[in-house]
C-alpha cells in the first residue's frame, strides 16, 4: 500500500512538472524563456560538479563535417560496440571494415584515462518547426553531436591531454582500417571542371610483405629499421630543421623485385602509394602542383627514372643547345618546343624533391627505381635526396629459400645443396627463379618443380659459360688483328726507311 501510495505521489509530482513546463513554453515570451533558463543554468552549474563539452558533427560556415568528430567516432567505435548496449550500423568507404557498429544516438559510454572517469554521449536536436515527425528519415535540420562529460577537478588533464589523446589515437585506427590506395596522375588537360581531379585512384591489393620479399635477412632488417625509424622521426626532423621525407634509390637488373619492394613498403607503413608519371606532366609548375596534391603518410614512386625522360647528363648539354637554339629559325625552334611531350626538367625535378615545395606536407617517401644507375645524374641521387641506395641483384640462396617457402611450403629438401651451387655459378634473377618453382599443372609436385628449376639452371650456366667462350673467342681474334695490323704497319714503316735510304744514294 505505502509503495503504491508512493508511486500515485511520484505520477502526480511528474504530471504536475510537465504541466508547468507546457504552460512555461506555451505562454512565456522567447525572450524572457531564454533568461530563465541562463539564469537557471547560472544556479544550477554553480552546485553541479562535472564539466560538459560537445563536439558537432559539422563546423564552420560552410559546415564541413568535423575532423575531431570523425576521430572522436572512430575512437569510440573500438569500445562502443563491447559496451554500449544500443548500437547502430553504418557502412564506411575505403575501410577492411566495411560495416561498423558505434553507439546509438542518446546512448551514453564510460571511458578511463590515467584513473580518471569519463562520460561520451552521443546526442542529436532538432530545431525544426516540426520536432515530432513519423517519417523514416531524420529531419534535414537535425544536429548531431557529441557530448563529453568528467569532474570539474581534472579539467588541466582532460582539456590538454585526454582530448588530444582521443583524437590521435582515432586518427591511427582510422589509419590502420582504411583501404590502400593506388594512385596515378592524370594529363593537365582534365585538371579542370566538375569532379575533376589531378589524381586518379584504384584500390590497392597488392599481397606483397617483407615476410615474402626475396631478399636476405640481413638487408630486409636493415631496411625495416630505416622505415621505422622514419615513420616515428616526426620530432626529430622538426629539431634538425628538415622536411620529413626520405628518398630510395632501388637499382638493379630486371626481374629482381624493385616493384615488389615497393608494394611490401607500402603495406608495411600503411601509406598510399602515388605512381607519378613523368611523361604525362607537361611542365615544372605541374609537377609542384602534383606535389601539393599528395597528403602525409604517401609513398611518390617514378619508377625506370632512366627512361621516363632525358634527364641524363643535361647540364652537360645545356650549354650546347643553347648555342644552337640561337643558330635555330624562330619558327622551327617554335615547332620542335610543340612537338616535345613533357618539359620537366632536371632542375624542376630536383627541387620537386628536395626544393621548398618538398617540404609542404610530411611523412611522405620518394622512390626512384632505375636498371642502370649509372646512367642517373649524380646530383639526382646524392644523399640528401635519395639517401639510401638499395641494390637488388640476382637470386641467392637465402632468397631462394623465401622463394621456395612461398611457393612450395618448403623449408629444407634434399636438393637444396645442388640449387644453391648452381645459383652461386649462375645469375638468375629472382622473378625467373620464382617462374620455374610454380608447378604449371595439377600432377606437378614439390621435387618436380625444383629439378625444373636445376634444368633451367644448368641451361643457363651453358649458355653463359658459351657467351663466356665467344666473348673470349671475339676478344682473341681481336687481339690477332689488333697484332696483323701492327705487323702491317711495321712493315710499311720499314719499307719507307729502305725507300728514303735509295734516295739518298745508299745501298
Amino acid at each position: 500500500m505505502m509503495m503504491a501510495e508512493l508511486w500515485s505521489q511520484m505520477g502526480s509530482l511528474m504530471a504536475t512538472i510537465i504541466f508547468i513546463y507546457t504552460l512555461f513554453e506555451k505562454f512565456f515570451p522567447p525572450n524572457l524563456r531564454d533568461r530563465l533558463q541562463s539564469y537557471t543554468h547560472k544556479i544550477t552549474s554553480h552546485f553541479y560538479p562535472y564539466i560538459q563539452i560537445t563536439f558537432p558533427e559539422f563546423t564552420g560556415e560552410r559546415l564541413k563535417r568535423s575532423e575531431a568528430y570523425t576521430s572522436i567516432q572512430t575512437y569510440l567505435t573500438a569500445s562502443s560496440s563491447h559496451t554500449a548496449k544500443r548500437l547502430k550500423a553504418e557502412v564506411v568507404k575505403d575501410s577492411h571494415k566495411p560495416l561498423v557498429l558505434s553507439m546509438d544516438d542518446n546512448e551514453e559510454i564510460a571511458d578511463e584515462f590515467r584513473g580518471v572517469k569519463v562520460w561520451w554521449t552521443a546526442s542529436k536536436t532538432t530545431t525544426g518547426s516540426q520536432p515530432f515527425s513519423f517519417s523514416y528519415y531524420p529531419p534535414p535540420d537535425a544536429k548531431r553531436y557529441y557530448k563529453l562529460s568528467f569532474h570539474k577537478s581534472h579539467r588541466d588533464l582532460i582539456t590538454m591531454n585526454y582530448i588530444h589523446y582521443v583524437l590521435e589515437k582515432g586518427k591511427e585506427i582510422a589509419s590502420k582500417n582504411r583501404q590502400l590506395k593506388l594512385f596515378t596522375n592524370n594529363p593537365s588537360s582534365g585538371w579542370y571542371g566538375y569532379k575533376s581531379t589531378k589524381w586518379s585512384h584504384v584500390i590497392f591489393e597488392h599481397p606483397a610483405s617483407f615476410e615474402t620479399l626475396a631478399m636476405e635477412e640481413r638487408k630486409k632488417e636493415e631496411i625495416i629499421k630505416d622505415l621505422e625509424k622514419f615513420k616515428g622521426g616526426k620530432e626529430y626532423y622538426a629539431k634538425i630543421g628538415k622536411a620529413w621525407k626520405r628518398g630510395y634509390l632501388l637499382y638493379g637488373p630486371p626481374g629482381t623485385g624493385k616493384s615488389t619492394m615497393i608494394a611490401a613498403m607500402a603495406n608495411f607503413m600503411n601509406y598510399d602509394l602515388y605512381d607519378l608519371e613523368l611523361t604525362a606532366v607537361k611542365d615544372n609548375t605541374e609537377l609542384r602542383k602534383l606535389l601539393i596534391e599528395t597528403p602525409s603518410k604517401s609513398i611518390i614512386v617514378i619508377e625506370d627514372i632512366d627512361c621516363s625522360l632525358d634527364l641524363t647528363g643535361q647540364r652537360k648539354k645545356k650549354k650546347e643547345e643553347n648555342e644552337n637554339e640561337k643558330e635555330k629559325d624562330p619558327m622551327k625552334r617554335a615547332q620542335e618546343e610543340e612537338s616535345k611531350g613533357s618539359k620537366v626538367t632536371l632542375s624542376g625535378l630536383l627541387n620537386f624533391i628536395d626544393g621548398i615545395w618538398s617540404a609542404c606536407g610530411g611523412e611522405r617517401i620518394i622512390i626512384f627505381t632505375t636498371n642502370f644507375v649509372d646512367k642517373l645524374d649524380p646530383a639526382l641521387i646524392r644523399r640528401g635526396r635519395m639517401d639510401k641506395h638499395i641494390e637488388l641483384s640476382y637470386c641467392g640462396f637465402e632468397a631462394f629459400r623465401v622463394l621456395a617457402k612461398n611457393y612450395l611450403d618448403l623449408e629444407t629438401h634434399g636438393l637444396f645443396g645442388r640449387i644453391g651451387k648452381l645459383l652461386e655459378e649462375v645469375n638468375m634473377t629472382p622473378a625467373d627463379v620464382a617462374e620455374n618453382l610454380m608447378p604449371k599443372s595439377v600432377d606437378e609436385g614439390v621435387e618436380d618443380c625444383l629439378i625444373n628449376l636445376i634444368k633451367a639452371l644448368e641451361i643457363a650456366k651453358e649458355e653463359e659459360a658459351k657467351k663466356k667462350a665467344e666473348e673470349e673467342e671475339e676478344a682473341r681474334k681481336k687481339v690477332e688483328e689488333e697484332e696483323e695490323e701492327k705487323d702491317k704497319d711495321k712493315e710499311k714503316n720499314n719499307e719507307k726507311t729502305s725507300e728514303g735510304v735509295k734516295e739518298n744514294g745508299f745501298h
